[in-house]
This record gives structure tokens, C-alpha cells and sequence, in this order.
């Protein structure tokens, strides 16, 4: 008797299923630092990583090769989002209290620049061909305005200042494409940006859920993974048109969200405390696979490709140091 393709497909999922994509592979603690954490960034020829400790006001800088903090960047108040340039040496810091962004060179490093944007100033994304910078800010009133800042990191200047309707939270880039992506998550809506004309080109309206945070891109399947808090939803765009092509449920607090070129998966990190793992098929469906439960309040991470670990930060309590968990990916045939 023959199986159809859609029971091979349920088969197959089902296998992936009873494998846990990620196994803790290294825990780095972090003695003194408190609070939650925020964006990460990483500087893979330097084996480094950074860490933004915005409970702590600071900015950790970690030796992945001793797994020690070697320099703590202070001076901050509330830091967001982070970016290492390693052409450059340069690491960009936005700070959501100081509403500024900040650039830092050296080693150690030191400040060697501010740009004053406005409350908020969050998450950003670096497109190497054209050396700009987006970075998403303000919205919390009219004196403050929601944006997206273009930032020429080779003159640090502001280039242009993009009006969105709502605050900007994650921000994903399509080098190829010339685009960068922002979730408008209280509009509902993706924000899409040319990084040759600094315009926004498109807006498109999500329908199968609200309060999108986080996003990532598969350029392999051509979409873009939207993770949105109410409810817990993963939603897959076409990347051409922005049509909602796949959904799939997740749990609530979506914070961070990845995607693994490699294995096709994508890593949904929340703060219900948990990371969702999800396979995407050739049909560009999304299928949801194990949970790994990590730690309260662990909501940001950092996936880096090349040494197939995803990075969760864990913050640090009155009972114990925050931690930084490395969980190495594995591969359904194992």
C-alpha cells in the first residue's frame, strides 16, 4: 500500500519530533552581575561575545576562550541593542535611557562617539555592503516620535531619520535584496526599507496575530519569521509580497528569534522561559519541534552559525550570578 507525500512529511516531522534540537553545551557565569539581559553581539575572530546587561547598567565583554568577562563597559543605563563591526574593530551600543547611540573602539574599548536619537533607542541592524546602520527608536510620545535611524558608521552621521507609525522593535536584514525588515509591533504591521534609496517601500499588515517583536530571515526559502505575543504565534512571509504563508503556536513573551540555515529550524526565545524550535519544509511550512525550557525571565539570545551555538542570557537574581548558556544544535539525524 502506498503512503501519500503528506503522510511521509507527518512521518518524518514526527522523527524530528523525539530529538531535542539543542543540548547545553557550556554555562558561563557571570559573578556580580544582576538583572536581566538584552541584545547580544559577537566578534567571532576575537572569540568574544557581548552582552548587554541591562539590569546591571553595563555592557559585559566576555573571553569565549576563557569564558571570563574581561572588561565591563559602565557608564550606562539602560543598554538595548548591539552591534560589532569587525572591519572596523567598532562595537555600536544603543542605550534606551540615555536615548543615544554610542560607538566604541579600542581594547579595551573606549567611547569614541554619541549620536542623540530619543527614548527607547533599541534594537539595530549593521548592512555591511553600504556600512549603514538602523536602528529603531522613540515612540513612547509626540515630544518623541517613532523612527528608524540610518547611521553612516564610516563618518558617524546620522543619514536620514524614518517616521513609523508605532515603536520599532526587532530589526532583520536581506543583504542581497537591499532590505532591511521592522516589526511595527504595535501597528501591527512589518515595516520594509531599501538600503539604497534610506526610504521605507513598504508596509505590510500581519492579520493571524499582533505584538510582533522579534523577526529573522530565511533566505533560502525566501521568508521572513515573524514571532508575535498575542497570541503566541510564528508567522512565515513570503519575503516578495509579505503574504502570511505558514503559522505555527509558540509561547507567549517572544523576546528573540533566529534562524539556522544549516538545519532549517528556527529558535523562538521567550520570556515564558523557554525555546521553541520549529522545521521549515520545502512546502514553507512551519512545524513546531521540541521545547527546550531554559530559565525565568531568559528572554535574549544569540544564534552564531558558524559555531552552531545559540547563546541564551540568563539574568542574575539575589540567589544567584546571571549566566550566560551556550546550547550546541543538533541534527535530527543523530
Amino acid at each position: 500500500m502506498l503512503i501519500g507525500l503528506a503522510s511521509v512529511l507527518s512521518l518524518a516531522i514526527q522523527g524530528q519530533e523525539r530529538v531535542q534540537p539543542l543540548q547545553l553545551s557550556q554555562t558561563i557565569t557571570l559573578p556580580g552581575i544582576s538583572g536581566k539581559f538584552d541584545h547580544f553581539a559577537i566578534d567571532s575572530a576575537g572569540h568574544r561575545l557581548f552582552a548587554a546587561a541591562t539590569g546591571n547598567h553595563s555592557v559585559e565583554v566576555i573571553d569565549l576562550r576563557t569564558a571570563k568577562v574581561v572588561q565591563s563597559i559602565s557608564g550606562l543605563v539602560k543598554p538595548h541593542g548591539l552591534a560589532f563591526v569587525a572591519e572596523t574593530g567598532s562595537l555600536y551600543l544603543a542605550d534606551g535611557a540615555l536615548a543615544e547611540l554610542r560607538v566604541y573602539k579600542g581594547n579595551p574599548f573606549a567611547l569614541q562617539g554619541t549620536i542623540k536619537l530619543s527614548d527607547d533607542t533599541d534594537d539595530m541592524v549593521y548592512d555591511e555592503a553600504s556600512h549603514l546602520l538602523f536602528v529603531g527608536h522613540g515612540g513612547s510620545d509626540a515630544a518623541n516620535p517613532a523612527r528608524i535611524a540610518i547611521v553612516d558608521t564610516e563618518h558617524f552621521a546620522l543619514v536620514a531619520d524614518l517616521p513609523t507609525a508605532t515603536h520599532p522593535e526587532g530589526l532583520e536584514i536581506d543583504p542581497p535584496s537591499h532590505r532591511v525588515f521592522a516589526n511595527i509591533a504595535d501597528s501591527k504591521e512589518v515595516a520594509v526599507i531599501s538600503t539604497a534609496s534610506k526610504e521605507i517601500v513598504a508596509h505590510w499588515k500581519l492579520t493571524k496575530a499582533a505584538d510582533n517583536v522579534p523577526l529573522a530571515f530565511d533566505a533560502e526559502h525566501q521568508l521572513l519569521l515573524v514571532a508575535c505575543r498575542t497570541p503566541g504565534t510564528l508567522i512565515a512571509l513570503d519575503a516578495a509580497s509579505g503574504r502570511e504563508v505558514s503559522t505555527a503556536a509558540s509561547a507567549g513573551g517572544a523576546d528573540d528569534l533566529f534562524y539556522d540555515q544549516d538545519l532549517r529550524r528556527a529558535y523562538l526565545i521567550s520570556g515564558a522561559g523557554e525555546v521553541d524550535s520549529y522545521q521549515v519544509d520545502a512546502a514553507k511550512s512551519l512545524h513546531s519541534l521540541a521545547v527546550l525550557h531554559t530559565a525565568p525571565g531568559a528572554k535574549t539570545a544569540l544564534f552564531v552559525p558558524s559555531q552552531k551555538l545559540l547563546y541564551v542570557g540568563v539574568p542574575g537574581t539575589g540567589r544567584h550570578d546571571a549566566e550566560i548558556r551556550a546550547y550546541a544544535t543538533i541534527s535530527a539525524a543523530r
